[in-house]
């Protein structure tokens, strides 16, 4: 399939790429039932370190198999598939080829009491799973960003050196931050910019909410409409160098459908590129996952 315009215009962006990194954002970018428009939709898997292998899938045991995931991105029509190593190898030669991957280099667990993340997989492990991309997530505000951030450098370098993408999630953490702050609206702009500047291609951030969670930053957003997730959304987009870096948003937490559709329409209203969204996919029984993917792939293509 001819490289559409809307694609064509977002490569643009990415000026000191190597011809290989922008072939795998475009094979991103032209997968699955968004493919061409310049959204996205993407299935993160990595949840079992995170939470706990019942808290993620028992819900629906299906989800425990690799398999399914990858069926599912693909049944779905999505744009692209990430998950940890293991998770990974477990599919990667029956569904090679069918859709793009993203390996999470690094991950965090609940039995855990500090804010950082162990690296669980390299560059290489990428390239031989044949990975379009590799997935890193950064926590401003913690004691370990700095570390995290200079082990994302090096990781980013090889990556963008071999034709790896580099997806970043920029979640906010850490003593100065409760629980309010770290979806607060200036935080999110803050943590997305700083993904940016850090040289990710695709950045993931959390919706923002209306809360200022950093006083000095104040005074700054007195002029700073964020009355509306969609004009929160613009912000957040404008933070990502004016819009020239993608950026698309979690799904969260398990909840309704109607609350999950109405904040998608946010994202789109917004400007965003998109959604990657996990627990709120495979917590669901494989019919009404679909189902629900369906909606919000028609939301973003003005359909719903």
């Amino acid at each position: 399939m001819p490289i559409t315009d809307a694609v064509r215009t977002i490569l643009g962006h990415y000026e000191s790429d190597n011809p290989g990194t922008k072939a795998n954002l475009a094979r991103i970018l032209m997968q699955g039932q968004l493919g061409g428009t310049g959204k996205l939709v993407i299935l993160p898997v990595d949840q079992g370190f995170e939470h706990g292998p019942a808290r993620s899938f028992a819900p629906n045991p299906a989800a425990y198999d690799p398999h399914y995931h990858f069926q599912l991105a693909i049944d779905a029509g999505l744009s692209a598939y990430a998950a940890p190593l293991g998770m990974i190898e477990a599919g990667a030669d029956r569904f090679a080829g069918q859709i793009p991957t993203i390996l999470k280099m690094n991950s965090s667990n609940s039995l855990s009491t500090i804010k950082d993340q162990a690296v669980t997989a390299t560059v290489a492990d990428a390239l031989r799973l044949g990975c379009s991309a590799i997935g890193f997530t950064i926590y401003p505000g913690s004691e370990y960003a700095f570390d995290q951030m200079e082990e994302l450098r090096e990781l980013a370098e090889e990556a963008k050196s071999c034709g790896l993408v580099v997806v970043l999630w920029s979640y906010p953490r850490g003593p100065m931050l409760d629980k309010q702050a770290e979806t607060a609206f200036d935080i999110c702009a803050y943590a997305a910019h700083m993904a940016a500047l850090c040289g990710a291609h695709i950045i993931k951030v959390k919706p923002p909410t209306d809360k200022i969670g950093l006083e000095a930053a104040r005074k700054s957003y007195e002029g700073i409409d964020g009355s509306t997730m969609a004009k929160r959304i613009a912000h957040v987009v404008q933070a990502c160098f004016a819009g020239r870096r993608i950026v698309v948003f979690s799904g969260g937490e398990s909840k309704g459908l109607d609350g999950l559709y109405e904040e998608i329409r946010g994202l789109r209203d917004g400007g965003a590129n998109g959604s990657i969204i996990g627990r709120n996919t495979f917590q669901r029984p494989r019919d009404e996952a679909l189902v629900m993917l369906q909606t919000i792939i028609d939301i973003y293509l003005n359909k719903a």
